[in-house]
C-alpha cells in the first residue's frame, strides 16, 4: 500500500473519530459496559498517549535514528496509572486531536522515507518503518469500532425497554 493513501487515511480519521465522539455527555464519556471494558473517555486517552510515545515516536525512531532504544510503554496500565476516566472528556479528545495533526504535519514534511527501513524493537525483533506506519491506521480502525461498540451499548442501556434488533445484529 502507498504510504501516501495511509497517511491521507490517518488525516481523514481525525474527523471520523472527532464526529464520533461528538456531543457526548460526561456520563456516557465515563461510561463501561463492564468494569474490566474500556469507556469512551479510556479510550480517546490511550489514542492520545499511543499517538506521542508509541506510533509516531516509533516511527521517527525507524526512520531517521534506528539506534536509539525503543522505551518500554504500558498501554494497558496507563489506563488505571494516568487516571483516565476521571480525565476531562474534552480537552482529552482535543489533545488527541492536537496531536494527530502534529503527526500528519510530521509525516507530510517527510522528504523521500525509506519505508523499508528497519528498526529493532524491544523483545529482539525488526520492525520496518511501513509496518509500523500500517499498523497505526489498523490501530485507529480497532479504537473506531471499539467507539462504534461503545456507543451502541449505551445506546441499548440508555433505551432496556427498546428491542434494537429492528435495527440489525450487532
Amino acid at each position: 500500500m502507498d504510504h501516501t493513501v495511509i497517511i491521507s487515511k490517518l488525516e481523514y480519521n481525525i474527523n471520523i473519530i472527532k464526529v464520533m465522539l461528538k456531543n457526548i455527555s460526561l456520563e456516557q464519556a465515563r461510561w463501561k459496559p463492564s468494569p474490566q471494558k474500556w469507556s469512551l473517555l479510556e479510550v480517546i486517552c490511550h489514542l492520545h498517549d499511543e499517538e506521542i510515545d508509541d506510533f509516531r515516536q516509533r516511527l521517527e525512531f525507524a526512520l531517521l535514528n534506528p539506534d536509539k532504544d525503543w522505551k518500554r510503554i504500558a498501554p494497558d496500565k496507563w489506563v488505571s496509572e494516568k487516571n483516565y476516566n476521571h480525565k476531562n472528556f474534552k480537552s482529552s479528545t482535543d489533545n488527541f486531536l492536537t496531536e494527530r495533526k502534529k503527526s500528519i504535519h510530521w509525516l507530510k514534511g517527510l522528504t523521500t522515507p525509506d519505508w523499508n527501513a528497519e528498526d529493532n524493537y524491544p523483545f529482539g525483533k525488526t520492525m520496518t518503518a511501513k509496518k509500523i506506519l500500517v499498523n497505526w491506521l489498523a490501530h485507529d480502525y480497532l479504537h473506531i469500532r471499539q467507539i462504534n461498540s461503545l456507543n451502541w451499548s449505551y445506546l441499548a442501556k440508555v433505551a432496556p425497554s427498546i428491542d434494537l434488533r429492528y435495527s440489525g445484529d450487532w
